[in-house]
C-alpha cells in the first residue's frame, strides 16, 4: 500500500495550493480530485480571468460565526505575497474597482502556475480519483480510493463547497468532518443572485441587462456600494451578489438608485428651468429610461409636468429612488452561487493550523470551512492563506 507523508483531498485553489507548499517543504503529497482537471472554479471564476486577491483584503470582509479566527493565515500569508508570486510567473493583472486583481489574460494561467508550483514540490497528481472510504487509526489515515488504497499520517480536506454543483461541487468535506465528530454550521448559498415575486418580476423582467450605480443595504445594517443588474429572473450585479451574503430569507433589501444626486434639489432645480418638461424626462436624466418607464407603468411614478408634481409626490418619489424596498423571493441558489455559506465549524480547528482540536492530523482549509469573503477576491486570498497555514504545520 502506498503511504505519503500528506494526502489533500480537492484540487482546487485550497488544495493545489496547499500540496505546492508542502511538497516544497521536502514531504511527499498525494493531490487528489474527483475532477478531469485541476481548478476547474478558478477557471470559471471573474469571467475566465480569474479575480486572484484584493488589495484591500482584512478581516472585516469575512463572514464567519468566528470572526477572529481568520486573522492569524490572513496575517501570515497576505495578498501581497500572492502578487509576488503572480509576478514570478511573469503574469500580466490589473485592478478593476475596488482592489480587484484579474489576470490580463487568462484565469488558465493561475491553474498553469499553481500545476508548475506542484511539480516543483514532486506532488503527485490524480485526477477522477474518489475517496470511497476514510478510516483512522493509530499509524494515522487510510484511504480507499477507486482503483487502490493509501495510508497517511495528515489528511487535508479543500473540498469546497456546494456552490456550482455543474463543477463538481459536493457536501464530501461536510460529512468527512461529521464523521469525525466536527460540528458543521448550517449551509446556503452566498454571492448569489436574487429572483422576485411573480407580479414584480413580470414588471421588471423587460429591464434584463440594464445596471443601475446603487447603494444597497440589508436589514442588519450592512451596505455595498456597487452595480445592480436587472435579470430575467431578479436582480444580480455585484451590489446584490454581496448583499445577498448578509440576506436572510423574508427580509426586505434597501436600494438607493441614486447615491450620487441629492434628488429634491435636482427636481426644484429643473422645474424653476423647465416648469413643462415631464417628470419622466426629468428622471431620464439621471436613471436609465426605461427603468423611469416601467416604474410608471407599475404606478410607483406619476405621469405628469415638473409644475404638475405636488409637495406629497415628490416626497413619496424621492423615497422610491433614494430608499426603494424589494423583497427577494428567494436566491438562484448553489447553482449560480460563487460560495458557500457555513461550513466546517471554525471553533473545532485550530487558527494557526487549520488542524481539528480534537483529531490529529485532520486538516481542513478554503471554503469547506466556515470563512465567507466578500466579492471581489476575498476568498481566493482565503483558500490561499488557509492553505498556506496547513502546508507550515504539515511540515513542522
Amino acid at each position: 500500500m502506498e503511504q505519503f507523508d500528506a494526502v489533500i483531498i480537492g484540487a482546487g485553489a485550497a488544495g493545489l495550493f496547499c500540496a505546492a507548499q508542502a511538497g516544497q517543504a521536502g514531504l511527499r503529497v498525494l493531490l487528489l480530485d474527483n475532477g478531469k482537471k485541476p481548478g476547474r472554479k478558478i477557471l470559471m471564476s471573474g469571467g475566465g480571468r480569474c479575480n486572484f486577491t484584493n488589495l484591500y483584503v482584512e478581516p472585516a470582509a469575512y463572514l464567519s460565526a468566528n470572526p477572529h479566527f481568520c486573522k492569524s493565515a490572513l496575517a501570515r500569508y497576505t495578498q501581497w505575497d500572492f502578487i509576488d508570486l503572480v509576478g514570478k510567473y511573469g503574469i500580466a493583472w490589473h485592478e478593476k474597482t475596488l482592489g480587484q486583481l484579474f489576470c490580463d489574460d487568462s484565469a488558465q494561467q493561475i491553474v498553469d502556475m499553481l500545476v508548475a508550483e506542484c511539480e516543483k514540490g514532486n506532488v503527485t497528481l490524480r485526477l477522477r480519483s474518489e475517496v470511497l472510504s476514510i478510516e483512522r487509526d493509530e499509524q494515522g489515515y487510510l484511504l480507499a480510493l477507486n482503483g487502490d488504497s493509501v495510508r497517511t499520517p495528515k489528511l487535508v480536506i479543500a473540498s469546497g463547497g456546494l456552490s456550482m454543483p455543474g463543477l463538481g461541487a459536493s457536501p464530501f468535506g461536510y460529512k468527512v468532518a461529521e464523521q469525525f465528530g466536527l460540528k458543521v454550521l448550517p449551509t446556503r448559498a452566498g454571492l448569489v443572485p436574487f429572483t422576485l415575486h411573480k407580479p414584480l418580476l413580470a414588471s421588471l423582467q423587460v429591464l434584463s441587462g440594464v445596471s443601475v450605480p446603487s447603494v444597497v443595504s440589508a436589514q442588519d445594517g450592512t451596505v455595498f456600494r456597487e452595480n445592480v443588474l436587472f435579470t430575467h429572473r431578479g436582480l444580480s450585479g455585484p451590489a446584490i451578489l454581496q448583499i445577498s451574503s448578509y440576506w436572510q430569507p423574508g427580509e426586505k433589501v434597501t436600494i438607493n438608485l441614486l447615491p450620487d444626486c441629492d434628488l429634491n434639489a435636482f427636481i426644484d432645480e429643473q422645474r424653476n428651468a423647465h416648469p413643462n418638461q415631464s417628470l419622466k424626462n426629468t428622471l431620464a436624466m439621471q436613471l436609465p429610461k426605461r427603468l423611469i418607464e416601467i416604474l410608471q407603468q407599475m404606478g410607483q411614478i406619476p405621469d405628469c409636468t415638473l409644475k404638475q408634481l405636488n409637495v406629497r409626490q415628490q416626497e413619496a418619489l424621492i423615497e422610491l429612488l433614494t430608499a426603494w424596498q424589494v423583497q427577494p423571493n428567494g436566491t438562484e441558489g448553489y447553482r449560480t452561487a460563487e460560495v458557500t455559506l457555513g461550513g466546517v465549524d471554525t471553533h473545532a480547528l485550530s487558527s494557526r493550523t487549520m488542524e481539528a482540536r480534537d483529531v490529529p492530523g485532520l486538516y481542513f482549509i478554503g471554503e469547506v470551512v466556515d470563512v465567507t469573503g466578500w466579492l471581489g477576491g476575498y476568498n481566493f486570498q482565503w483558500a490561499w492563506a488557509s492553505a498556506w497555514a496547513c502546508a507550515q504545520a504539515l511540515s513542522e
